[in-house]
């Protein structure tokens, strides 16, 4: 190979480590375990019901109820957000969640939101639907079966956003909805979560959201009685690298904010999901439960 072949071939492999956007590896690195988001279907043994209807179609929660459930009950509930960078993935990532947790006596949900590939849409509209699902879930309590003061906000990589933006940032509310009834949940369990939004965090946000990045930055937004909160993330994850999460957590703990950061060494992202690695699944679901059942969410019915 000649000298100019050599140093077309160090540029090309160059532009394959540097060239590709921080946007297009928090994509991929949820694709794998993704079933396509274009076919989203109702999860089995769940209730499929809108909780919103859009521009660009009707959103559905996936709700997954104890089978001891009865009308009047008046149980704590889970919404879950799913990854992809918000461009892809689909509500199953958390089915194995909600139905543990359903188990467990919990109303548990995973929800449908806009992404980029379905809908064309942006991360500010993720941002919107995951707090209209929460206003919803509360403004329907009594349906539901559920304490409108015992809602959770849950979800991974950028579905972890989305629920972290829910309890955090200020603004991004829908117009038409009812702004008496909150859309802060009451507490939050966020899976290698994306928390800043900004050059000093995941170097992907100012890219895809440029001046507006810290609109949606979690950890922009930290003030006193924030919503207790239990993160999961590797020490290994170069998707969202852990420095992020552990400011975040340090950032909570100084404002008087209950926050837990359970690391797990040596784990890349997306550790946590079960047709990944179910030692790690078990693991997180039992430290979910000892966090939840410490709120007072698990335990005897109420």
């Amino acid at each position: 190979m000649n000298s100019k072949a050599q140093q077309a071939l160090i540029l090309f492999l160059i532009f394959c480590l540097f060239g590709l956007s921080s946007t297009t590896s928090l994509e991929a690195a949820d694709k794998k375990r993704d079933a396509t988001s274009k076919d989203w279907k109702p999860l089995k043994d769940a209730e499929f019901k809108v909780y919103k209807s859009t521009e660009q179609g009707d959103l559905h929660l996936n709700i997954f109820k104890p089978e001891d459930w009865q009308p009047g009950d008046s149980r704590p509930a889970i919404v879950f957000f799913f990854g992809g960078g918000w461009t892809g993935g689909n509500p199953s990532q958390f089915e194995p969640h909600c139905k543990h947790l359903a188990s467990k006596g919990m109303v548990a949900c995973s929800a449908e939101y806009r992404i980029k590939s379905k809908h064309k849409t942006t991360p500010f509209e993720c941002v919107a639907d995951g707090k209209s699902a929460v206003r919803w879930i509360r403004q329907h309590a009594a349906e539901l079966g559920v304490d409108p003061n015992r809602i959770v906000a849950g979800g991974g990589s950028a579905g972890g956003h989305v629920a972290a933006c829910t309890g955090t940032v200020i603004g991004f509310e829908e117009p038409d909805e009812k702004k008496q009834i909150s859309s802060v949940p009451n507490a939050m369990a966020l899976f290698n979560p994306v928390v800043d939004t900004t050059e000093t965090g995941w170097k992907g946000g100012p890219k895809q959201l440029g001046e507006r990045c810290k609109e949606i930055s979690p950890l922009h937004f930290i003030r006193k009685n924030l919503p207790p909160t239990i993160i999961f993330h590797g020490t290994a994850d170069t998707t969202v690298l852990f420095e992020n999460v552990e400011r975040f957590t340090e950032q909570m703990q100084q404002q008087g904010n209950r926050c837990e950061l359970v690391a797990y060494k040596d784990q890349g992202h997306g550790f946590f999901n079960l047709t990944k690695n179910k030692k790690n699944y078990d693991s997180t679901i039992e430290k979910l439960d000892q966090f939840l059942t410490s709120l007072g969410y698990l335990g005897p019915k109420k």
